[in-house]
């Protein structure tokens, strides 16, 4: 803004600015305004001279008050283009042009919630006591002066807002508007309807005092019969209209002042054990985690209900007499028992924002629109849709309109102009290859660059041709090509603080989580006084990566080597030239190379069978001179079980009898006397002798026990000839004396410390360690995992032939011990806590803490920090503190250990108040006055003398006043001196005394580290280890956990923390314990952030040209990202990045990356990216919905319209008047917008299924279900990475195997598994909209190691399939499909057969036959229509039809339950969600098709053993049970060949030439619109899982399985066989000539490439019957839905049968 120079003389408040950098300037004062109107316009691509050619305009943005007269010469200049150069186009027309639009909503399953109660889940999420912040604030607040629900949100957003009070007050506000929290509340009411149905409650049937459970399943099936199989779509009603009941695991409390009565009885222990849970996810009440008794309280805040229950429960609570626990949710009929703010958002349909919508231009090649729809536009259409404050290329008129309202008429026929202008889906080869640099550009040169790549990129279609005819800058078109040197041209990359984002499945729901995470922790870090400036690079720190190489560093002289590559006489002739090992080999050849490039060491038992086992692989090996070095470390288990159970220590010394039994110690003195009098290889000859005495290589001996005499026979056998003294002496003296024990016990203890006493036999591939089960033939494929790494060495100069391997990769990544809990535990099963917040809390618990440290190192900064949670009353307990407190002394200069005590509230005896005592002591010295270097030798010296006098204690031998005695004489002999007060001394010591004095840290682990009441633990910096009696951390562990987290997580942290300049803390207070509490509290903050641990260096590429910089100074947040404005992931992206701009403020750097030659459009679609408006709120105060709006849309081209949902989310359109898949807008007429409704259908529970160090269980059969109905779903478990998936929603899931072969084999193991003798289920919760990814382990029972799930391998594809034999294996009683998934009663839909129907049907009899189907559009719906008639009218039994329900139109799926019950048949909607994993396919119809064959073994339900498939277009005239019935020989599948005998297609059967012909080598291809599937055969062969193989491999070639239905089984028959069906079961006029039509069991109108008839064209004529069955289901049709029909219709031929376009490219052709 200015004063102006030119005339007027006053001041020009005006800023034009443009997208092509066009801007306002003093320079253009003396340029005529027709000349500055001109120009502006040709910058944008609009000359008037040439207007009339190109009929395109784009402008600038107005952005601030024109000067009036600028703005009266604008108008009237464009007014004069308009009229001049499109003479009545615009004018004339423009009372009679109407926009065509688009408006797209989705919507939840679910009812909504209110808003109160997502507000207080989404505090909840940050941390629990902000939640009961909200609880307690919300009933001071008052309401009488809130009048609207926008003023109620506001208050509840301001509410939210300061209790946050931070960073995260934006995220809680996004959050709250996206509705993000409603699925939790959904949980919440699914867990109310399993306690109404408990108690009998449910249904509303009277509440009676009974407080028996429901345990009849009679009963049980009667109740469910009435519920909701989804627990989802309905809110339960108030029980006798009780808003709020406390379920207290017996019975519930619906009057508060009934549960008196039950707190008095809980005060007097009177009360049984509850059969109650509480879940992580619950909300607990401050202070009372550690009571006995639970009381789950129902019910929302903002009702009165609630605040009674509320303050008794709270005052209970306080009182530690019960756990109160809440669960939020308002009930239906309880709306006007609230306050009125609790309400809003409450009840009606909850539309859902996050995703994004398209509407695809399609190329049209074959008709298939409908020709009978009546055109007609949606009856609820409306004008509201012309949102003027949009921005129509580039004005926004809703300003200019209120600037100048006298132009109204004008500005609209302009904006109806701009709207009209024509769409671009081709071009010139030379106007395209440099569109994405002229896009580029356009966008660095806006003034708001995000906004115009999103509007170019969402609207490319009308802005191509304006794109195109720009100027291109060299200089950016140069750095973009510098940068495309170092990233792909067309790459997509997104980085938020250093951190890749994946994505492929990447959402707005990931995005505000990660936000949220990164905000989190910036907060977390500034708690700690942390400066601003260090915060972003703490930030940017990568977090370790998932699979780290960690290597067991072995070298001892404990290992003994047979060979040595480079020194042995037998290798001399091999080459030493490394470079070898680049050169190509074929697959399976050993590289034979003098030079010790692979150590296969093994440790072994050598009186075990199985560590004999590996004697003789390694004997094997070398006498074939496979190139490794191998090794032994030899130790006896018995002397290590010993070690074991003395926590580390050598045995005692054990009698001369006991000695002599230990075999293992013989057979290692015996090697070693070998090896040193005769050499190392008669020492392995020896252990291989003694497996060829005992029988070892006979079947049926190879397990039985190594006893003394086979080691005696084997010695002398190999002594004899080579002693000259008798073998017998010297075995008799070794056996008598001492030589080698000290050797075979310290090479035991070795062992042991290495941490491989429980892994025997295992391998040491150069450290890289291998199991048990991998040890028999893990050799050969170690060294193939390992030679990646070695030749990587070699290529760049690290590794040369004077390398030492085996030290410089243990040198890298070696560690002294190994430990899978530690070292591989799986990131998705580990848990972290964050210390921030204890830390920086005043007065809490962890403020109090004592930490000790090893002897010297007092004062130095520890960065690890060991809290060790002890319950002293459990052996784990005190052998934790034993090795806590020896692992200090043996010496740590990085960690400290801090002890807290979890004592659960347990019966008094007399060894429980001994280790009162001691508890008692260790708190009294941890908190002495003086040295802390006494403390450490006190607490050892006193756990030692504790543990010698342990048995004197257990017999009551000593008395209490004497422990007390003695441990105070040893603290002063040590001069440490004890604050103990004298007072009470009786009740100082006592069980109760040592409970409450602990019970606060017992809260605090409880509330806010998770860890349950008497659990023992170890939490390193945040990372928690649970310990168990059987398997604790020893000193050697701590050691391990030390080096791997100060490796992976801490040392960057800890670099960084050193050069911190601190501002604001008094320098006496920067002491080495606030710097080593800092970098705890830091990284235990960092590790809850769910990010990968990839990254890029984007700093290595240009950005002064080509990138949009934007600097925020102190954000927290820095977003690095790589586009292709042009791309489907760049029209994804780029709301992204404006959402994070508007809401989060972050610093940004964006990289544009387009591709540098185009050969065609990259963009041919409409998108819109769905968020939700800061003002969420219409005019009239009520809550906006979200949606996807397309204004003026052409209304002549057909379009397909998609949505973009989350990888989680299955929807289904439900509310659509039009054919969505043949969109053509002009069919509106007067109406003016287009409606579509999309739903929620499910939430995919995904996840992959593994057996340790095994492949995937294939085949195994996965169920899911909950409380009240334990199987609701199944699937299979693939091969192809484990992968599994079943359709669930928000709830609580049980998940488990199906009865059956799979739990006869296999049982869950690990997290979430279940016993030996019971299958076990494992809980999953989703409780919000992304889903969840759940591991799933496995372990076969014991005894069916051996045992295989499905078939052999081996069987010939002509083998007769054993039906009996797979009743046996798989689950006869599996439950049907749930097939409504989120909202159907019923398991199947139809009706009963009756035996007469009218005169449509006779009676049915007999098996059930199952017909597969799949269609999309209205016109292919209509041939569906007319298949199933021709199904039924020629097939005598019963008829189940399934089909595809994602493609379904919502009439079709309104029209099918009417037909069902007309016709008497079944029909279910199934669906499948693509895997994140296997190659996605782009377009459509080739989706369709993929779904057709990809997905046959996990789409049905396990209980349907056969189904056909059926093309919509195909009309049947043979009955279908003699398909269904037939012999398949063996086959998974049977398809129909081509036929061959229509001469004239010759030319177009591919498969008679080039590569088909070849490939099929004489077998038939077959057609893919009719075939049969086995599922039984086909899941028992893992057919789907070789069909995806195949189809991965070759679907990456956009030149293959162009026929992706037909080609994909046809391509694979050579590993699927197929059954070839008699060629009358398929007839089509392209193929087949008209002498076999007659004998047509079924005709398919397959498309035809030569003709290219319309498919409505060719059935009339084609099919004689056809006619008559579409008549007959257009007036079915037209009855049900109350329309006229013409009954003649079908018999006329339509002149827009030809001229009118089909979309289809069929898969026939």
């Amino acid at each position: 803004e200015g004063e102006g120079e030119g005339g007027g003389g006053g001041s020009a408040h005006s800023s034009i600015l443009c997208s092509g950098s066009l801007k306002y300037s003093r320079g253009m004062a003396n340029v005529s305004s027709r000349e500055r109107i001109e120009f502006m316009m040709s910058s944008r691509g609009f000359i008037p001279e040439k207007a009339s050619e190109r009929n395109s305009m784009r402008a600038c943005k107005l952005t601030a008050l024109l000067d009036p007269w600028w703005l009266q010469i604008c108008s009237k200049v464009l007014l004069l283009l308009l009229i001049v150069v499109l003479p009545g186009r615009c004018i004339a027309g423009a009372s009679s042009h109407q926009p065509k639009n688009v408006n797209v909503g989705l919507r939840a399953k679910w009812s909504s919630t209110p808003l109160l109660l997502e507000a207080g889940e989404l505090l909840a999420k940050h941390k629990e006591a902000l939640f009961w912040s909200l609880v307690e604030q919300w009933h001071t607040q008052e309401f009488q002066a809130l009048t609207s629900e926008k003023e109620c949100f506001d208050r509840i957003l301001a509410l939210g807002k300061s209790i946050l009070n931070g960073p995260l007050e934006s995220v809680f506000h996004f959050s709250l508007l996206l509705r993000s929290a409603s699925p939790k509340i959904v949980l919440y009411r699914q867990l109310a309807q399993e306690s109404l149905f408990r108690y009998g409650l449910l249904f509303d049937r009277g509440y009676s005092d009974r407080t028996d459970f429901l345990e009849s399943p009679v009963e049980i099936a009667e109740q469910i019969g009435d519920l909701d199989r989804w627990s989802v779509t309905q809110n339960p009603s108030a029980p006798q209209g009780q808003c709020c009941w406390v379920d207290v695991g017996t019975h519930i409390v619906v009057d508060n002042t009934d549960l008196f009565p039950w707190l008095d009885s809980v005060k007097e222990k009177k009360l049984a054990m509850q059969d109650i849970e509480i879940f992580d996810f619950d909300h607990i009440y401050p202070g009372s985690s550690t009571a006995s008794y639970i009381a789950i309280l129902y019910g929302s805040y903002g009702t009165a209900c609630f605040q009674k229950f509320h303050s008794v429960l709270v005052q209970a609570s306080r009182q530690g007499i019960v756990k109160y626990a809440f669960r939020p949710v308002l009930l239906s009929g309880c709306e006007g028992k609230a306050d009125k703010c609790a309400l809003i958002g409450a009840g009606g349909v909850l539309n859902l924002a996050g995703y994004g919508v398209e509407l695809a231009l399609k190329n049209m090649e074959y008709k298939t629109i409908d020709d009978s729809e009546v055109k007609k536009g949606d009856i609820h259409d409306d004008g509201r849709t012309d949102d003027f404050s949009q921005e129509v290329r580039g004005f926004i008129f809703s300003k200019l309109l209120e600037r100048k309202p006298e132009l109204a008429a004008e500005l609209m026929t302009f904006r109806d102009n701009l709207l009209s202008s024509g769409v671009s889906d081709t071009m010139n080869v030379w106007e395209l290859k440099d569109l994405g640099y002229q896009a580029a550009q356009r966008i660095i040169d806006a003034g708001d660059p995000l906004q115009l790549m999103q509007e170019i990129s969402q609207n490319f279609p009308n802005l191509v041709s304006s794109l195109s005819r720009m100027k291109l800058n060299k200089t950016i078109k140069e750095e973009i090509a510098a940068n495309q040197r170092m990233v792909a041209p067309g790459r997509n990359l997104l980085a938020l603080n250093g951190a890749l984002v994946n994505l492929d499945n990447f959402d707005l729901y990931s995005l505000i989580d990660l936000v949220d995470g990164e905000l989190s922790l910036a907060d977390s870090i500034s708690k700690s006084k942390v400066p601003s400036m260090y915060i972003k690079k703490l930030m940017q720190i990568p977090d370790p990566p998932e699979k780290s190489s960690v290597r067991l560093d072995f070298r001892s002289d404990h290992v003994h080597y047979l060979n040595n590559l480079e020194e042995d006489h037998i290798y001399r002739r091999w080459r030493s030239n490394l470079n070898e090992l680049l050169m190509p080999v074929f697959p399976g050849q050993l590289r034979y190379i003098r030079k010790n490039l692979y150590h296969a060491v093994y440790v072994i038992d050598p009186a075990s069978p199985a560590g004999l086992k590996v004697v003789e692989t390694i004997m094997y090996y070398y006498a074939n001179n496979v190139p490794m070095r191998f090794g032994l470390i030899l130790f006896s288990s018995k002397i290590c079980k010993h070690v074991v159970g003395s926590g580390g220590e050598l045995p005692v010394v054990t009698s001369e009898e006991e000695q002599h039994q230990d075999l293992s110690s013989l057979a290692i003195r015996l090697f070693l006397f070998m090896k040193d009098n005769y050499g190392i290889q008669s020492a392995f000859q020896f252990l291989n002798s003694v497996n060829d005495v005992r029988g070892g290589d006979i079947a049926g001996q190879e397990d039985d026990p190594i006893e003394t005499t086979h080691l005696e026979e084997a010695f002398i056998d190999n002594l004899k000839s080579r002693a000259k003294s008798p073998a017998q002496e010297i075995l008799l003296k070794l056996e008598k004396g001492a030589d080698y024990k000290e050797q075979a016990i310290q090479s035991t203890l070795f062992v042991y410390k290495l941490g491989l006493s429980h892994m025997h036999p295992c391998l040491l591939m150069n450290g890289l360690v291998y199991g048990p089960s991998q040890v028999q033939s893990g050799a050969l494929t170690a060294m193939n995992e390992e030679l990646p790494k070695i030749q990587e060495g070699v290529y760049h100069g690290h590794i040369n032939s004077q390398t030492d391997i085996l030290d410089k990769f243990l040198k890298e990544s070696g560690h002294r011990r190994y430990n899978l809990q530690i070292i591989e535990g799986n990131k998705e099963e580990q848990k972290h806590v964050s210390l921030s917040d204890a830390v920086t809390e005043e007065g809490s618990v962890f403020s109090r803490l004592h930490f000790l440290h090893s002897p010297g190192t007092d004062y130095d900064v520890k960065p690890i920090t060991h809290l060790i949670v002890l319950n002293l009353f459990e052996p784990c307990g005190f052998q934790l503190l034993k090795q806590a407190i020896r692992y200090l002394t043996d010496g740590s200069d990085k960690g400290r250990v801090g002890f807290m005590f979890n004592i659960p509230a347990v019966s008094v005896t007399v060894s429980a108040s001994q280790n009162a005592v001691l508890i008692k002591f260790i708190s009294a010295a941890l908190a002495s006055p003086g040295s802390q270097s006494r403390i450490l030798p006190f607490l050892q010296k006193l756990i030692s003398w504790y543990e010698a006098h342990s048995h004197l204690f257990d017999g009551g031998e000593v008395n209490i006043a004497d422990i007390i005695g003695n441990m105070t004489s040893l603290a002063t002999v040590m001069g440490v001196k004890l604050v103990i007060p004298d007072s009470k001394f009786a009740e100082l010591w006592t069980m109760e005394r040592v409970v409450e004095d602990t019970s606060e840290e017992v809260d605090f682990l409880t509330s806010q580290l998770g860890i349950k009441p008497g659990d023992n633990a170890v939490i390193t910096n945040g990372k928690v280890f649970l310990q168990k009696n059987d398997e604790f951390f020893v000193a050697e562990d701590f050691l391990l956990l030390e080096s791997v987290e100060y490796e992976q997580r801490v040392k960057a942290v800890e670099q960084i923390i050193e050069r911190v300049q601190w501002d604001g803390i008094d320098p006496d207070d920067l002491t080495s314990e606030f710097l080593s509490t800092a970098v705890m509290a830091i990284t235990s903050a960092m590790a809850l952030r769910s990010r990968s641990s990839d990254i890029a260096h984007f700093a290595m590429l240009n950005t002064d040209h080509s990138a949009i910089v934007q600097v925020v100074e102190n954000a927290s947040i820095h977003v690095d990202a790589v586009i292709d404005p042009l791309s489907s992931t760049g029209q994804k992206l780029s709301p992204l990045l404006l959402i994070l701009q508007k809401w989060f403020q972050p610093s940004m750097r964006i990289l544009l990356n387009p591709m540098n030659s185009l050969a065609d459009l990259p963009l041919k679609n409409f998108y819109r990216f769905v968020v939700p408006d800061k003002d969420q709120f219409q005019g009239d105060g009520g809550l906006a919905t979200p949606i996807a709006l397309f204004l003026n849309m052409p209304a002549a081209r057909t379009l397909t319209l998609n949505v973009d949902v989350p990888e989680t989310w299955l929807v289904e359109p439900v509310e659509a008047v039009h054919d969505l898949d043949n969109l053509v807008l002009e069919t509106l007429e007067n109406a003016r917008t287009m409606y579509a409704v999309y739903e929620l259908e499910a939430i995919v529970l995904t996840g992959h299924c593994f057996e340790r160090n095994n492949d995937p269980p294939r085949g195994l059969q996965l169920r899911l279900g909950t409380n009240l109905q334990s199987h609701m779903v199944d699937t299979i478990v693939m091969a192809n990475l484990g992968y599994w998936q079943l359709k669930a929603a928000p709830g609580v899931w049980s998940l488990g195997l199906v009865s059956g072969k799979s739990t006869e084999l296999y049982t869950l193991c690990g997290s979430g598994g279940s016993s030996e003798d019971e299958p076990g289920t494992k809980r999953v919760v989703i409780k919000d909209l992304r889903g969840e990814l759940v591991r799933l382990e496995v372990c076969k029972k014991r005894g069916k190691e051996n045992d295989k799930l499905l078939g052999s391998d081996e069987e010939t594809e002509d083998e007769a399939y054993d039906e009996s034999k797979e009743k046996s294996g798989w689950n006869k009683n599996i439950l049907k499909w749930a097939s409504g998934l989120l909202g159907s009663n019923k398991q199947s839909h139809g009706a009963v057969v009756q035996e007469n129907l009218g005169n449509k049907l006779v009676g049915r009899h007999g098996m059930m036959i199952n017909i597969f189907s799949i269609a999309s559009g209205h016109v292919y719906e209509r041939f569906l229509k007319i298949m199933m008639l021709s199904v039924l009218k020629n097939t005598r039994r019963p008829v189940k039809f399934w089909f595809i329900k994602n493609y379904l139109s919502p009439k079709f799926k309104e029209f099918i339950p009417h037909m069902a019950k007309e016709y008497g048949f079944e029909y279910d909607l199934i669906t499948y969600k693509w895997p994140t994993w296997l190659h996605k396919q782009t377009e459509k119809q080739r989706i369709i098709w993929a779904y057709k064959i990809l997905f046959l073994d996990v789409i049905f339900p396990l209980s349907l053993k056969k189904v056909i498939f059926v093309d919509a277009d195909q009309v049947v005239r043979a009955d279908m049970g003699e398909l269904y019935d037939m012999d398949l020989r063996g086959r998974p599948y049977a398809y129909t060949p081509f036929c061959d005998n229509n001469k004239e297609m010759d030319g177009y059967r591919f498969w008679n030439q080039g590569f088909w012909k070849d490939h099929l080598r004489g077998k038939p291809y077959h057609i893919s619109a009719l075939y049969v599937v086995d599922l039984a055969k086909f899941r028992h062969k893992a057919a789907g899982d070789t069909l995806r193989v195949i189809y991965e491999t070759l679907s990456k070639d956009p030149g293959s399985l162009a026929n992706l239905d037909q080609d994909l089984p046809n391509y694979s028959q050579h590993m699927v066989p197929i059954y070839s069906l008699p060629q009358e079961w398929l007839w089509c006029e392209s193929w087949c000539g008209n002498g076999t039509k007659s004998k047509a069991k079924t005709i398919d109108l397959c498309n035809n490439p030569m003709t290219k008839e319309p498919k409505l064209h060719g059935a009339r004529r084609i099919v004689a019957e056809w006619p008559a069955l579409d008549d007959e289901a257009r007036q079915l049709t037209a009855r049900i839905f109350g329309e006229e029909v013409d009954l003649n219709f079908s018999g006329k031929l339509d002149q827009s049968d030809i001229e009118l376009p089909d979309v289809e490219t069929a898969a026939e052709l």
